[in-house]
């Protein structure tokens, strides 16, 4: 954990930071507040986030409109505890000593919101069990 904080730092990375970790991201943010420091990163990221994963994600009551895709950073991964890759390949740089799970999800690239619906609630289970795994109580 980072020692300046006391408080553990996950970063999620998918190619575009377009849909899946931009979900991911708004998930954690929402449910651990401060407790936890979240970043989200693409490895080619996109122009803007998809309009789909916008829609499911306002359905879940959380809006993330305003979010932008960022480009992942060596900082990033180095500054994180814990680095959640989503199909990002091998363009994320490994350092000994992190945390690294890979999350198999499918992409919403080019998807509606009725197919992105699934993913964001796969998204949301998982970041409540990394959640519990990392012993911070959620109230749901």
């Amino acid at each position: 954990m980072n020692a300046a904080t006391a408080r553990p730092s996950v970063l999620f990375v998918c190619v575009h930071n377009a849909g899946r970790s931009q979900m991911a991201a708004a998930f954690l943010t929402h449910i651990a507040g401060n407790r936890v420091e979240v970043r989200s990163a693409g490895s080619a990221p996109a122009d803007t986030v998809n309009p789909s994963v916008v829609e499911a994600m306002k359905e879940a009551g959380i809006d993330i409109s305003a979010e932008t895709p960022k480009v992942l950073t060596t900082e990033a991964v180095h500054a994180s505890d814990v680095v959640i890759t989503m199909g990002c390949g091998d363009t994320c740089p490994v350092f000994p000593g992190k945390r690294y799970l890979d999350w198999r999800l499918d992409d919403p690239a080019g998807q509606g919101v009725d197919a992105v619906r699934p993913i964001r609630d796969e998204i949301e289970q998982r970041v409540r069990g990394l959640l519990a795994e990392l012993g911070i109580r959620t109230a749901s």
